[in-house]
């Protein structure tokens, strides 16, 4: 048993946010049901990077552990095909534009008419209000009209984006986190909700620290590389060989820091606001008695010193960490066309509850005869509908 065992999701997302929400569900005994075009399917079918054979890995990365039924929902059967589906679900996830899914007949008020315990989360660029509702966007642009890509890279530098699809991901925890909410509230009134969840309104969301800035003293915070605006050290330092590694202590730690460095500080570098302050002079101090030492046992020192310190792991070098291993972090699953094929696992580990079984993503359509026929879909109709087109 998985902590959502029992839980039926019905999921007309595409893409990142929502598929990876869903897998997340998928993962915790879910029963994920993903809509698709035939022909075509979610277009991150086709998406670099992927495996020998063409298979794409993107779509691996967020699919795994569902059923997918391909319906053709500009069809007025499947459009009754789908509203029967849902019927029965317990969550809906949808990624169309605002207005999308009324256009199908499969909007909020249409469904939760039949299934008023239905949590029906909408996911979309900037929500189903608001003089910005109509726009597209991609990950990168609401990183970019959020503010997120203004703080990131260096001073000297031009603006950057975050190293993975941030907006995406978050916006992707942030519909677990609405749909368990609504699953949660359901549990006490008996009726399901319709949540309006922006990824625009996410990324706002996790400005917190730079809007206290703004709020509290008027600072526009802005790029500051791997530094941090309040406390310093709080960056990545050059060690011998061009690697790298990141040191972030607090007035406690400083002592420490200049034992392990042997360096001869003033006095006036022990407090936190002053190192601020002179932040220059600090990070020379700092980096000219890094700079020849080896990365390794650097860290190894100031780890023992009790300095919180990190070395600036490469992708390869953290998936084949032993800490990474020996928390499963790294798992598989068995690809009906490639055997074994390694994956990333969801984070949390539940107690009493079975430990999740990674099964392969779907091939397009490959539930839709089984999906159906729960349905009460019998041989003959669905004969007669995939000679339409309506399924595949």
């Amino acid at each position: 048993m998985r902590p959502l065992d029992g839980i039926k999701v019905v999921d007309f997302s595409r893409v990142l946010a929502g598929p990876m929400a869903t897998q997340i569900m998928a993962d915790q005994g879910a029963e994920v049901i993903k809509v698709e075009r035939p022909g075509t399917g979610d277009e991150s079918r086709t998406f670099e990077p992927s495996f020998e054979g063409g298979q794409s890995a993107y779509f691996c990365a967020f699919n795994r552990g569902k059923k997918s039924v391909a319906i053709d929902l500009r069809s007025e059967e499947g459009r009754e095909i789908a509203l029967d589906l849902v019927a029965q679900a317990d969550v809906i996830v949808e990624n169309f534009l605002p207005g999308g899914m009324e256009k199908l007949g499969l909007g909020y008020d249409a469904i939760s008419a039949r299934n008023p315990g239905v949590v029906y989360i909408s996911n979309t660029g900037f929500g189903q209000t608001g003089p910005y509702k109509d726009r597209k966007g991609y990950d990168t642009v609401f990183q970019a009209l959020s503010g997120v890509v203004d703080l990131t890279g260096h001073p000297d530098g031009p603006p950057a984006k975050v190293g993975v699809p941030f907006a995406d991901m978050t916006s992707g925890l942030w519909i677990v986190i609405a749909t368990m909410t609504g699953l949660v509230g359901r549990g006490k009134t008996g009726r399901g909700c319709h949540v309006d969840l922006a990824m625009m309104d996410v990324q706002v969301s996790l400005l917190s620290l730079p809007a206290m800035w703004w709020f509290a003293q008027g600072l526009q915070p802005t790029r500051t590389g791997t530094e941090h605006l309040g406390r310093v050290p709080s960056a990545a330092f050059e060690c011998r060989d061009d690697q790298w590694i990141f040191i972030s202590g607090s007035d406690q730690h400083w002592a420490a820091i200049c034992e392990v460095l042997d360096l001869d500080a003033p006095d006036w570098m022990a407090t936190n606001a002053r190192r601020v302050e002179r932040r220059d002079e600090v990070m020379s101090l700092l980096q000219n008695a890094i700079i020849s030492c080896g990365r390794r046992d650097l860290a190894e020192a100031l780890r023992a010193a009790g300095v919180p310190a990190g070395e600036v792991n490469t992708v390869p070098e953290i998936l084949s960490d032993p800490h990474t291993q020996f928390r499963g972090m790294v798992g598989g699953f068995d690809d009906p066309d490639r055997g074994v094929t390694q994956c990333l696992a969801t984070p949390g580990r539940f107690s009493g509850y079975d430990p999740v079984a990674f099964l392969a993503p779907p091939k397009l359509g490959a539930d839709t005869d089984a999906v159906l026929q729960s349905l009460g879909v019998d041989e003959a109709r669905l004969s007669e509908l995939r000679e339409k087109g309506v399924v595949e």
